[in-house]
């Protein structure tokens, strides 16, 4: 053998040896947060031209620890549309303002169901 193989073979058995000497510390898992930035929600005052169809009434069973938020008609920008209810888990200290329209010199304004304290 020439004296170039034997100091590559000798390279390469030395360089294969180390490698399983190599110790890699553990990493404890972190966890990941992911931070999402407050998204401030733009309100749009809804307005219609004409009065609401007569309120729609649904019959619905008590649920213990929730509150039926009333059905309501929704603008579409031409016409109500119908909105089926739903259930609203109760909030301590607070009652609930039903969706419902007001009436005003300019039109109909929409009001949206809100949790209210006290």
């Amino acid at each position: 053998m020439s004296i170039r193989l034997v100091a590559l073979t000798s390279l390469v058995a030395a360089t294969a040896l180390a490698s399983g000497c190599v110790v890699e510390p553990v990493h404890q898992r972190r966890p990941v947060v992911v931070e999402r930035p407050v998204v401030q929600r733009e309100y749009v005052e809804m307005v219609a031209p004409r009065p609401p169809p007569p309120i729609i009434v649904e019959q619905v069973a008590p649920r213990p620890g929730f509150i039926w938020a009333r059905s309501y008609w929704r603008w579409d920008g031409r016409n109500y549309v119908a909105e089926r209810g739903h259930w609203e888990p109760v909030r301590q200290g607070y009652h609930y303002s039903h969706p419902h329209w007001e009436q005003r010199g300019d039109g109909w304004h929409w009001r949206a169901g809100v949790w209210v304290s006290g």
